[in-house]
């Protein structure tokens, strides 16, 4: 893999990675970073859709708001969650592109997706 020696690693850089990825290595979590990359959603709906208690559900949303990762805003009586750095979506979205269903590795980043069909061209047809 080509290294981006446009960013520089640093002890900072190495430390603040490393505490994401731990945020990111509980389950329950990830998936509720999965669930809010498809948008807001409050705390019972995440909960249901993720299979988790409430109680279980708020202290992982907690635990997100207060790594920057989600944020809340107030909607009448209800409290949404939304997803603050696009970055995250991103690390997890490639993560997911590599694991099957079944939770095998694929060897290269794309041995897991159907193929692709071919794209339509009009010169060509």
């Amino acid at each position: 893999m080509p290294r981006d020696e446009a960013v520089p690693v640093t002890e900072a850089r190495l430390a603040a990675a490393s505490e994401t990825f731990e945020l990111l290595a509980t389950p329950s979590r990830l998936h509720l970073v999965w669930l809010l990359a498809e948008g807001e959603a409050d705390v019972s709906t995440l909960a249901e859709r993720s299979a988790a208690s409430i109680p279980a559900t708020s202290q992982h949303l907690a635990k997100l708001r207060a790594a920057g990762v989600a944020a809340a805003r107030r909607d009448g009586r209800r409290q949404l969650y939304r997803l603050e750095d696009p970055h995250i979506v991103a690390i997890v979205r490639q993560m997911f592109s590599h694991i099957a269903a079944d939770g095998t590795i694929a060897a290269e980043p794309d041995a897991r997706r159907p193929p692709r069909r071919p794209r339509f061209d009009a010169r060509r047809a």
